[in-house]
């Protein structure tokens, strides 16, 4: 029989199309190339395999063919009828006749899926994309959602939604901005001829979102016939601070105090994420434990930014590594 379509598929003989389905999402989504950048040739090799079994297992007329003859039956390569062979096909050119021509494994990944690549091969359902500000140069292109659901809409499928990072200061998201995206993506006219237009889409980001909220354009994927376009979706992602870090609606920051400041006073400067000074004397003993609060000097809360969480001031002590004798005596006479 030559290949085994169902060993391929990881499905046995009795595989319904459902099952076929679960099985070709899976395989195919392991085993695309883009995934696979270090073991390009295999994982191509495997991949047109996955598809052509996909193909011919989901297709009534090519599976029974399959079933009886194998992979030469699919070639046209079959026994004469007095050999018990099917009737219902032949190799000639008449109106009975059954050709195999297995199809590009991109196109069979691109109808089911609804866009050729998901790992950023500006495929189909893809956008390429560049930002416009702050010198965070990300052009690259649109690559999740790979195995993403797909719904009907008048018939035809819709390729599923396609994510991508949008990095953010603590100072974006403290204070609002406006991030401009220059997308690259390819329309299709009446007939069905595709060409490239450029677009910019404008993401204002307000007071206090946080890591994961997501803004999304509908239908500005790709156009491709019986497809509809998948919606782009950013995702806001918090790059790192060097003196804040978001708990929350709090923000807090730890600070270096030495023993004798811990114990005598001390004196917090900060300056805000917004450019003003703050400075909070800490009279009360900074023990390991002892964290400092100032209110409403936290991140503007998403749903009201006129208010605001906390700031949590925490603190390290810096202990002597030795102290001499005298000192002992000294520290015991004061605290005795």
């Amino acid at each position: 029989m030559g290949v085994d379509y169902y060993k391929v598929l990881q499905v046995d003989r009795s595989a319904k199309d459902d099952d076929l389905k679960k099985a070709y999402r899976k395989l195919a989504m392991k085993w695309h190339p883009d995934k696979n950048p270090t073991n390009k040739k295999e994982s191509e090799s495997k991949f047109k395999q996955i598809s052509e079994a996909y193909e011919v297992l989901s297709d009534p007329q090519k599976r029974a063919i399959y079933d009886q003859y194998g992979e030469e039956g699919l070639k046209g390569n079959v026994p004469p009828p007095d050999a018990g062979g099917a009737t219902f096909f032949s190799t000639g050119d008449g109106p009975t006749s059954f050709r195999f021509n297995p199809r590009s494994a991109d196109d069979i990944f691109a109808e089911f899926f609804g866009f050729s690549s998901p790992f950023g091969g500006g495929g189909r359902g893809g956008s390429r994309f560049s930002s416009m500000f702050g010198g965070d140069d990300m052009f690259a292109s649109f690559g999740g959602g790979g195995g993403g659901s797909m719904h009907h809409q008048g018939g035809a499928r819709k390729a599923a939604p396609i994510e991508n990072k949008l990095p953010c200061s603590l100072e974006d998201l403290y204070k609002g901005t406006t991030k401009k995206m220059k997308i690259s993506r390819e329309i299709a006219d009446v007939s069905g001829k595709t060409m490239q237009v450029e677009e910019i889409l404008t993401i204002d980001v307000k007071p206090g979102w946080k890591k994961g909220t997501k803004i999304t354009f509908p239908e500005k994927g790709n156009e491709q016939p019986g497809v509809i376009p998948a919606d782009l979706v950013f995702v806001i992602d918090e790059k790192p601070h060097s003196v804040f870090t978001r708990d929350g609606n709090d923000l807090v920051v730890t600070q270096k105090v030495a023993l004798t400041e811990a114990l005598a006073g001390y004196t917090v400067n900060l300056t805000t994420l917004d450019g003003r000074r703050l400075t909070i004397p800490i009279n009360n003993v900074i023990h390991p434990e002892y964290e400092e609060v100032v209110p409403k000097e936290g991140m503007p809360l998403q749903k009201d930014p006129a208010r605001k969480g906390n700031l949590r001031i925490k603190f390290v002590i810096k202990f002597p590594a030795r102290l001499t004798v005298d000192q002992k005596a000294g520290i015991k006479k004061l605290l005795g």
